[in-house]
């Protein structure tokens, strides 16, 4: 007759005696011996489940893209850092070696915060030190230019043959 193989009893009798409801001699358990260098064994350092943010901050940094993240941060997160009323009038469009542009919706806005620059400077530098922002170049509202493309005659443009 077949044997289970921690039993002293044939499986035939251990079945039995389960149906009947009478106790079944307990079975011996091998116990393992767990490697503490084994870095894939059980119930070792590091097997502990981790959460979604620690494996994301993990997979960001071994790729090399935290400067990158922190530079869009610096972009979505620019009415926090300047203020309300300055995000409304003003976005930045660019984060370009350590320069980071913004276009202002008025030459009077501006002006404005180019005089708040070093302040504003200093807001984006200790909110987002790892995107490396060491300068902030403010840009007027985009207005049309006759002057553009490879073949630009110099002069005034079509504004000669006015009068």
């Amino acid at each position: 007759m077949p044997e289970t193989p921690d039993s002293s009893l044939p499986l035939t009798s251990e079945v039995y005696l389960r149906l009947r409801g009478l106790p079944v001699p307990t079975r011996r358990r091998r116990r393992v011996e767990v490697d503490p260098d084994d870095e894939a064994g059980p119930f070792t350092a590091g097997r502990d489940p981790h959460g979604i943010d620690d494996v994301l901050d993990e997979l960001v940094r071994d790729a090399g893209w935290s400067s990158h993240i922190a530079r869009e941060d610096v972009l979505r997160t620019w009415a926090e850092v300047a203020g309300e009323e300055t995000a409304a009038h003003a976005v930045p469009v660019g984060l370009h070696d350590g320069v980071l542009t913004v276009r202002c919706d008025s030459t009077a806005w501006m002006k404005q915060l180019s005089l708040l620059r070093a302040e504003i400077l200093t807001r984006v530098v200790s909110a987002h030190p790892q995107a490396k922002v060491e300068s902030i170049r403010f840009l007027g509202p985009d207005v049309p230019s006759w002057k553009w493309g490879p073949r630009v005659a110099p002069g005034r443009g079509p504004r000669d043959t006015y009068g």
